[in-house]
């Protein structure tokens, strides 16, 4: 596993020492800017793409093909490539998903077959800020969908 941050989940990572406990724990280097010419490459080829926690921009941009950034960039080409699996999980509020383009966001990365993590069930919907402190992110529901789109 590699991973490849947004450039303000780069930031924050940096800042607070995960990004280098990232890199330990998989055993590459945590990315959040293009290679330059020459760069090694040494993260593996992909088997799935996992978008998580994914912002309400970030999957408006994934649906629209806006790349522009690293983490954009690799998974807007995943989405356009067949054979290769993308799983989000859009972490947003009960105001995101009642903008009048969430829903045709959503489907239009349905359509490309992509795998949502998104429900009810999953990550309820609370107004801004009504929701309970420091609620736990669903990963093992996320690690679940991607464990199935590489099955």
């Amino acid at each position: 596993m590699a991973v490849t941050l947004t450039p303000a989940a780069g930031s924050w990572l940096r800042a607070n020492g995960e990004a280098e406990r990232l890199a330990k724990a998989t055993g590459f280097p945590v990315r959040d800017e293009p290679r330059l010419p020459g760069d090694e490459r040494p993260h593996p080829p992909v088997d799935c793409y996992v978008v998580a926690p994914a912002s309400a921009n970030t999957v408006a941009k994934l649906a629209n093909g806006i790349a522009d950034n690293q983490a954009l960039t690799q998974v807007s080409e995943a989405i356009g490539t067949r054979g290769v699996p993308v799983v989000v999980f859009p972490r947003v509020n009960a105001a995101h998903a009642r903008h009048p383009a969430w829903e045709r966001n959503l489907e239009t990365l349905r359509s490309a077959d992509v795998k949502l993590v998104y429900g009810p069930d999953v990550w309820p919907l609370f107004e801004p800020r009504d929701a309970p402190p420091r609620r736990p992110l669903p990963w093992s529901s996320v690690l679940d969908y991607a464990e199935a789109a590489t099955a």
